[in-house]
């Protein structure tokens, strides 16, 4: 199955276990996200990324223009670890990690979550690449990628055991949309895959494509 299958399937089997005043919240304020058009404002194919540096899993600083001077990079902006989506993507990038490094390319990963979750969420898919921490979204919303979770889903959220002030550290509220994008080694956005329906995401073999 393809990453965008198997993301299909997961939404179809976790809608239909909701009850209906759940499954409402969750598709209002995801249309309620749609139409906030993120995506417009975001970095996007020729714009240069910033020049920024996150703690890794171990608490290692990473610099992104350093790994840049070692080759491109797909960046992949996911939402955290209790993410069912972003597991399935994640997952499906590890898969195709040694065809990233054929390429003589690097994968990185960033979400707002603590370097103590990050690490549980490395050891689980048993990951090869750099997942860094972005914990006030800092970076994020230099990409442009950034909102503010409703109240309702905030508390949906709770009850389904998901608490983003444990797992981020602050209570902002925010996450990124999942955002993929292909950087040349001159910081240049070569492909973005922007999305604020977040269980839609880029193949990883597109991404791959790309660095050729």
């Amino acid at each position: 199955m393809s990453l965008s299958e198997k993301l299909q399937s997961y939404r179809e089997e976790s809608l239909s276990k909701k009850n209906e005043e759940d499954k409402s919240i969750m598709l209002e304020t995801a249309e309620n996200l749609r139409k906030l058009e993120i995506e417009k404002n975001a970095l996007k194919e020729g714009d240069k990324i910033p020049a920024f540096k996150l703690k890794n899993a171990i608490g290692e600083t990473i610099k992104i223009y350093d790994v840049l001077s070692k080759g491109p990079i797909i960046i992949n902006f996911y939402r955290g670890a209790w993410c069912p989506y972003c597991n399935l993507e994640i997952a499906a990038y590890q898969e195709v990690l040694p065809e990233i490094k054929k390429r003589g390319a690097h994968l990185v990963a960033i979400s707002p979550e603590l370097p103590d979750i990050t690490m549980t969420l490395k050891e689980k898919h048993a990951l090869e690449f750099e997942i860094l921490s972005d914990t006030d979204n800092m970076v994020a919303k230099e990409f442009g990628l950034v909102f503010k979770l409703e109240d309702k889903l905030v508390a949906l959220y709770k009850k389904m055991g998901i608490d983003l002030v444990v797992s981020q550290g602050n209570r902002n509220s925010e996450l990124p949309i999942p955002a993929t994008y292909v950087v040349d080694t001159n910081g240049i956005i070569k492909l973005s895959y922007l999305n604020s329906d977040y269980t839609k995401r880029l193949e990883p073999m597109d991404a791959i494509n790309a660095l050729d």
